[in-house]
């Protein structure tokens, strides 16, 4: 093979002479004239150093080295395709691929079991792994640019700037406690909230106040923790044998309220409500898979919302 370069129409012209055996075809199916493709077979001889295509009667036939060049002359036409257009389209019905979500484990009760379902309706053959904030190696924000994540959800007053970021949704801050607890129901004041013991979940490590805290001081509280979690799941039964308090989001108040002997009080002022968010990396913004999971996400959040909602005008 001759160390000049060959283009990408020279490997198409090539397939298609060889595949063809015909330089009236081969002109034909490219657009090209006759003499243009004969041209481009005479550069092609010298440079395979083969004829590559011989009279045989009054056709032309391939030669037997041509025939070997059919599958890396694809091979190749396939590869400079596949770079110059790149496929965009994705089937969540048929794929077959692993995703990976980071999040805390209070969205365990009420959130994630909706995106689980809705998922695997739309992908059944795909897979959908979970991994606690606290277990990713070197953070959420490495898990997302190296590839281990492919998206984050939480809430966070301020994400990371360099990250990809859409607000899913709003919830409330609420206090849960015990259903006979000495604070008797509609009396919990700025006074006994600041009195009380409370109980906290810490969901990553972290130097300073975390998301709650941070609401908290904002409207003039704080709180004296005495008992600290890891995971938001043991919250509510430790709840349930002590007079502590524990300050939470209402969905996920309302789910423990329903199942345990607890109640929910409004905080003491008005505090904000936190926002949900799914983060994702510039790695993976313009993915067609990841754009339908961070799609399918959002519908999660969006569905849940409208449920809560009147939920709440019920009660």
């Amino acid at each position: 093979m001759s160390r000049e370069a060959i283009d990408s129409w020279l490997l198409k012209v090539l397939h298609t002479l060889i595949t063809e055996a015909s330089v009236s075809r081969t002109a034909a199916l490219l657009g090209q004239s006759q003499p243009a493709i004969s041209v481009a077979l005479r550069k092609l001889r010298t440079m395979t150093g083969d004829p590559l295509l011989v009279r045989s009667g009054s056709h032309m036939v391939p030669t037997s080295h041509a025939l070997t060049l059919i599958e890396p002359a694809a091979q190749a036409l396939a590869g400079i395709a596949a770079v110059l257009h790149p496929t965009t389209a994705f089937n969540p019905a048929t794929t077959r691929r692993t995703f990976q979500i980071g999040s805390p484990d209070y969205l365990d009760v009420f959130f994630l079991p909706a995106v689980v379902d809705a998922f695997h309706n739309e992908a059944p053959r795909a897979r959908i792994e979970f991994q606690h904030l606290m277990r990713v190696d070197g953070g959420y924000e490495h898990g997302l640019e190296s590839g281990t994540l492919d998206l984050v959800i939480g809430n966070w007053r301020t994400p990371a700037e360099h990250l990809h970021l859409q607000p899913l949704c709003n919830d409330d801050l609420v206090c849960l406690l015990r259903a006979q607890h000495p604070i008797k129901p509609g009396n919990l004041s700025h006074a006994n909230y600041q009195e009380a013991e409370h109980l906290a979940v810490t969901t990553h490590n972290v130097t300073g106040l975390g998301t709650i805290d941070v609401e908290l001081a904002r409207n003039g509280l704080s709180r004296n923790v005495t008992t600290t979690l890891p995971y938001f799941g043991m919250a509510p039964y430790v709840l349930m044998r002590s007079n502590l308090l524990f300050t939470t989001t209402r969905a996920l108040a309302a789910h423990y309220c329903d199942l345990l002997p607890l109640r929910m009080e409004p905080l003491p002022g008005a505090p904000q409500a936190l926002t949900y968010y799914q983060l994702w990396h510039d790695r993976t913004h313009r993915s067609a898979a990841a754009i339908w999971l961070r799609k399918l996400v959002a519908g999660v959040a969006k569905g849940l919302t409208g449920r809560e909602a009147v939920v709440r005008s019920r009660k």
